[in-house]
């Protein structure tokens, strides 16, 4: 579907379905503006959820909502007022409008009419997805039968799979941009999850293990291949566990895989180069544009243009089309991503990078897939470099601290690498670090490429968004393990 098609299923499901056309939007606009404002947008968004979980192979929990509403936002500088209503209808428009331009004004004349406003949408867009809707036509018995056809798959793994629980999230959101610089944009915007995780009991231990997959696509795309990816991939992490032993701990080299434990330079290093928290001098990377912030070779992107990727966006919640944003090239800072308001601030150009968690809340620059690019090693090859060290396949949770940098992430499945082989699971390990550092003691590389399975959540301020992250493997010299030992 072209961006001009976008815009005009966005404009009969949010405008038309309201008794509200353009020429409401742009009196909304021409009203929002007090004296001196720089900016005003309305954003308008009509989202449904369907949601079912399987616990003791049956079903547990289902739930279904509606959530729609507009948001009008009026900014002054750094300042910003913003008001948001879940009716959305003419008198809701003027209300909130007349509501963010009195906050903006300051105690100026909150009755002012502002300029006037002539909108056009926008002429091309990422195409990173199709619209579609996310069910893809399937009606709930056959929402569930992927759930119980996962939970058999799952517990004919192994004898020790003593628990297994599933949920499976559909949504549909419909978005609708108009600013004050002209901008007029609309998406549609599927989005798939499915979680598993599962419990491995031996007569002396329990363990545990998850897997997800998901995306912007249709249900459908959820093939049985897929389901036994998951079912193989939790099962394994939950009996590695059993058999683990103690983490040690102390500084030493760790090895990173492909995939899901990208979310590590996603939050060490990816929260900091966001652009408000430059402007706000916020970031432990302020002032080092040009410089060298990580080893030779580190090539870091956040592109929302990757087909059918969970944090793909083909214009983001500002109206700005999706990019592809070179952040750290061959080891040196290059780029920041924005939203609008810091790129006007710092006077740089806007990145598709402004996102927020629905129509009821402000957009702030955020990440959408964010990954290191692949390197020339083999992955064996770099196990083999490594005489004594860790091997983490997985990740679960994880901090950071944006100013300092300072982060912690718990493995969720480990081994200790021997003289360059992969030995003993281990349980336990949780690297600790400072993320500037932990980019230059990057020494190799890997061909492997790969994003997580599309289960990636991204909280900021209070707002959760999906994400992607992703990298090669990697070997990281001189990192702080926490152990059980030591």
């Amino acid at each position: 579907m072209t961006a001009s098609h976008r815009l005009t299923l966005a404009q009969d499901r949010l405008l038309v379905a309201n008794d509200l056309d353009i020429q409401n939007v742009q009196e909304g606009l021409s009203g929002l503006w007090a004296r001196g404002a720089d900016y005003g947008d309305l954003y308008f968004e009509l989202t449904t959820r369907d949601s079912w979980s399987l616990e003791r192979s049956k079903v547990a929990r289902a739930a279904f909502s509606i959530s729609q509403g507009v948001g009008a936002r009026a900014v002054n500088g750094d300042n910003t007022a913003f008001a948001y209503s879940s009716d959305i209808s003419s008198k809701s428009i003027t209300a909130i409008t007349a509501a963010a331009r009195s906050m903006q004004a300051l105690g100026q004349d909150a009755g002012a009419t502002g300029r006037g406003v002539e909108i056009a949408g926008v002429p091309r867009d990422a195409s990173a997805y199709g619209t579609l809707e996310a069910a893809g036509g399937m009606d709930s018995i056959q929402k569930v039968a992927i759930l119980q056809r996962l939970d058999q798959m799952t517990r004919a793994m192994d004898a020790r799979i003593t628990e297994v629980s599933a949920t499976l999230s559909v949504e549909d959101s419909t978005v609708l941009v108009a600013a004050s610089d002209g901008t007029l944009a609309g998406d549609i915007r599927p989005l798939v999850r499915l979680d598993l995780s599962v419990v491995a009991e031996s007569s002396v231990k329990r363990s545990s293990g998850s897997a997800g997959a998901g995306g912007r696509f249709a249900l459908s795309e959820i093939t049985e291949d897929r389901l036994e990816k998951m079912a193989q991939k939790a099962t394994s992490i939950a009996l590695t566990n059993l058999e683990a032993k103690p983490s040690p701990a102390g500084e030493m080299t760790v090895v990173l895989g492909s995939g899901f434990p990208g979310v590590l330079l996603h939050e060490a290093i990816g929260h900091g180069l966001e652009g408000d928290f430059h402007r706000k001098r916020e970031s432990v990377f302020n002032g080092l544009m040009g410089e060298r912030i990580a080893s030779a070779g580190v090539n870091v992107f956040d592109d929302a243009t990757l087909p059918n990727a969970r944090g793909s966006l083909n214009v983001d919640d500002e109206g700005v089309i999706g990019q592809r944003t070179l952040l750290i090239e061959d080891g040196r800072l290059v780029g920041l991503m924005q939203d609008k308001t810091s790129a006007r601030i710092m006077r740089e150009a806007a990145t598709g990078n402004g996102r927020r968690q629905s129509y009821s809340d402000l957009p702030m620059t955020r990440m959408t897939n964010t990954f290191l690019e692949a390197g020339p090693y083999d992955p064996q090859e770099i196990i083999a470099s490594v005489r004594h060290g860790i091997y983490a396949v997985e990740f679960s949770g994880g901090t950071v601290d944006i100013t300092s940098g300072q982060f912690n992430f718990s493995a969720e499945k480990a081994f200790l690498i021997e003289n360059g082989r992969v030995t003993a699971p281990i349980e336990g390990a949780t690297l600790i670090g400072v993320g500037n550092q932990t980019l230059k003691s990057i020494s190799m590389i890997g061909n492997d490429l790969a994003l997580d399975a599309g289960v990636a959540t991204c909280g900021k301020n209070g707002q959760m968004v999906p994400v992607g992250v992703g990298q090669p493997t990697i070997r990281i010299d001189n990192v702080v393990v926490g152990g059980a030992e030591g």
